[in-house]
């Protein structure tokens, strides 16, 4: 039998990864859209290619790199990672990240969560909490509450939904933000094609009550295309009170003005509830890491985004992106959260539990962005600008610490008086940035560049009932990023190497005080410093593909808490350094035979990652009490991601084995566990993952997924306090069993 695959020619015009106030985004957008209008420009060639038939199986292949240019961002000389949902054999059901993100090295994942509705991720020694030191995107636009002031992922689009995931490293806060880690960016699935309508659906079930359904429709008709979905999971849970249900709902239209000109509109409406199953101590863990002693903690997030775009080619060699972008979100908790040492029994007085602490924020927040690219020519050689613009405002609302109800299910609402703090936090953020590829002979370019941000953070309100404590504050920073890449192309391959400057705004978190007698600096200072990558990547011939590279990354001014005069005192303690190998392969070890393909690939990261500096006088002269040259938390030695895919006409066979080194929770790097298990080392694990999946044919196809297959049992993350307290597990052997169908 022959197979068959087209070739598409796809220009990617979405890319809204600049950023400018409302005045200068609706000039630019006139101007352009004048351009359009008179038509004074070169019609775009349309380019056909006709279908090429092979007669080989070849693995698809999940991973791949960015252009130099993509749409409006420049990317050469940079760390950057692509990873086709559509081509993957992860297990999308059960929402596996740990195989989503298997050939991306150095990846650090949170599995504590075990629906799988949220996201943790990080690399290069940085903290996974809520994947906050990355700025998280969808089609290019904010996620995240309030990026600079609370830049925790509380919501995370559905696997199913994603076309790709697009990460650029450290080097992209030039482009998309100061963030430490990166860029991470989700790609939802289109209706863009030559179909008026079709249809896809997934629908799975598996281990503890799993049901997964999703089901989306799109197409083509003239100017218009169009794309929705409805996805709804919900199960028990691997561990006892670790019940949810999520959904999500999204829809988005286009429609193309003249060949110059495309409009868009998207909204995402999400919420899920989920109860938090709470830590364990060291010996329960031991025990039985299935069970839990925290029946009533529930976590319930309701949040809705929604972006308005222009993608406009302003001339025969320009092109303009324009995003505007809300959210609105709500996140309530509730629950008993003393240590996990503290039983939640029922109040003998009383014959009714205790009231559990409630916490509720309110988040809302609105941006616009835009990025011009420029090609042009300097003397005989291609040279590329882009320029980009920012303006955002994001106002947080935070009720912390109120008396919650005293029954098993959630309630939101308080059971008696009021919140013992209410806090309300303002950013306006403002940014430009500018990035030119300058090529030197054929081979060589330098991409030197430039960001400047002005963010103006305000912050009020009480940290105690009839008591004022909570002093106001307001802060205004002017901060200019630079930054350089270089890129060598080869043959088939390219030798990259690029610096730039990241930073980290004080946070919420960090401007509140855990309790009434706690202290903040008034002169805690913003986190700064810098990432480098140098590597080399790309293929051998159709038998090999590589990334092979070496990090380091600078962390100034970490801030945290210290004892000083009986309180405790929140200031920058200290300076840490991550530095490292990285390195993916993937390759077919075979040539490929009619009907028959083989491909392994490899990653995996080396990294010492250290505190090479400790601020609190104090202690700093006690080498037993410094923290000074220990390892940075929750950063591995090492870790490596090995998967195999065998597929033999429409059946597929995929492995993959995880290992993840030991990891220390605190930066005291404390060995042994304590009693309330919120400290201590975390051993290495390894897990293996197994999926078999046969495409019967192009309308219909199914996969049985197993997770953790030989039942190892192991933890990654310790909590002091949501959603613990305690020792987080991950999660035991699970299975899952998917039915996917297509019509055209």
């Amino acid at each position: 039998m022959r197979y068959a695959c087209n070739v598409e020619l796809t220009v990617f015009l979405q890319y809204d990864f600049m950023t400018m106030k409302a005045l200068p985004i609706l000039l630019i957008a006139l101007f352009a859209l004048r351009a359009v209008a008179q038509d004074s420009f070169d019609t775009i060639p349309v380019i056909e290619l006709k279908g090429i038939e092979i007669s080989t199986v070849r693995a698809p292949q999940a991973m791949s790199r960015l252009p130099q240019l993509y749409g409006q961002v420049i990317v050469a000389g940079k760390k950057n990672e692509v990873i086709d949902l559509t081509k993957s054999s992860a297990d999308l059901a059960s929402a596996s990240h740990r195989q989503v993100f298997a050939r991306v090295p150095g990846i650090m994942i949170w599995e504590s969560d075990g629906s799988g509705i949220q996201i943790g991720i990080a690399s290069r020694g940085l903290s996974p909490n809520r994947s906050w030191e990355f700025n998280n995107r969808q089609n290019g636009y904010d996620i995240t509450p309030d990026v600079f002031g609370y830049p925790e992922a509380y919501y995370t689009p559905p696997l199913e939904a994603l076309q790709r995931i697009e990460i650029i490293r450290g080097a992209a806060s030039l482009q998309f933000g100061p963030q430490f880690g990166g860029m991470v960016n989700y790609v939802m699935k289109n209706g863009s094609g030559n179909k008026p309508f079709f249809y896809e659906g997934k629908q799975s079930l598996g281990s503890f009550q799993l049901v997964d359904s999703y089901n989306a429709f799109g197409g083509t008709k003239g100017k218009w295309s169009y794309y929705a979905f409805v996805q709804q999971r919900s199960a028990q849970g691997w561990r006892e009170n670790s019940a949810f249900t999520a959904r999500t709902a999204y829809a988005s239209v286009e429609y193309r003005l003249t060949e110059k000109c495309k409009l868009g509109l998207n909204y995402t409406h999400s919420e899920f509830l989920s109860q938090q199953p709470g830590g364990l101590t060291q010996e329960q863990f031991e025990t039985d890491w299935r069970q839990s002693t925290r029946s009533r903690n529930w976590l319930n997030i309701p949040w809705n985004v929604a972006s308005l775009y222009a993608d406009i080619k302003t001339s025969a060699h320009s092109s303009l992106s324009i995003k505007t972008f809300g959210i609105m979100a709500d996140r309530s908790s509730v629950g008993f959260l003393k240590p996990i040492t503290i039983a939640d029994t029922i109040n003998a007085a009383t014959d009714a539990y205790n009231f559990r602490k409630l916490d509720v924020d309110h988040y809302q927040t609105w941006g616009a962005e835009a990025r011009w690219l420029v090609n042009y020519s300097l003397g005989n050689q291609d040279a590329h600008l882009a320029i980009g613009v920012r303006y955002s405002d994001a106002h947080t609302h935070r009720l912390v610490d109120g008396l919650g109800s005293t029954a098993a299910d959630f309630d939101g609402n308080l059971a008696q008086g009021e919140f013992a703090k209410d806090l309300s936090y303002d950013n306006i953020n403002k940014a430009f940035f500018a990035e030119n590829v300058f090529r030197v002979g054929e081979k060589f370019s330098v991409t030197p560049g430039i960001r400047v941000e002005q963010l103006d953070s305000k912050s009020n309100g009480r940290i105690a009932l009839n008591v004022a404590q909570f002093k106001p504050i307001q802060r205004y920073r002017l901060v200019p990023l630079v930054g350089v890449g270089l890129q060598y192309e080869l043959a088939s391959s390219n030798i990259y190497a690029n610096a730039s400057q990241a930073y980290r705004p004080v946070t919420y978190s960090d401007l509140t005080p855990a309790g009434t007698t706690d202290i903040i600096d008034p002169d805690l200072k913003d986190a700064s410093g810098y990432n480098a990558d140098c590597g080399w990547r790309g293929s051998i011939a159709d038998a090999l593909q590589f990334d092979v590279g070496v990090f380091y990354l600078y962390y100034d001014n970490r801030i945290g808490t210290v004892q000083r005069d009986g309180v405790n005192w929140k200031t920058n303690i200290g300076t840490s350094v991550s530095k490292g190998v990285e390195c993916f392969i993937e390759t077919m070890p075979i040539k490929p035979l009619p009907h028959h393909a083989l491909t392994m690939f490899v990653s995996g990261s080396l990294m010492d990652a250290r505190y090479t500096r400790w601020d609190n006088p104090l202690i700093a002269d006690d080498p037993l009490l410094s923290i000074a040259n220990k390892q940075v938390e929750y950063a591995p030695r090492s870790t490596c991601r090995a998967g195999l895919d065998y597929k033999i006409k429409g059946l597929t066979v995929h492995t993959q084995w995880s290992f993840v080194d030991k990891v220390f929770t605190d930066a005291a790097n404390t060995v042994v566990p304590t009693a309330n298990a919120q400290s201590g080392k975390l051993s290495a694990y390894s897990l293996l993952d197994a999926s078999v999946k046969y495409i019967f044919s192009d309308a219909l196809h199914m996969q049985f997924s197993a997770n953790n297959v030989l039942d190892a049992v192991y933890a990654t993350r310790r909590s002091g306090g949501y959603p613990g307290p305690g020792l987080l597990p991950g999660t035991g052997r699970c299975f899952a069993l998917s039915i996917g169908l297509r019509i055209d």
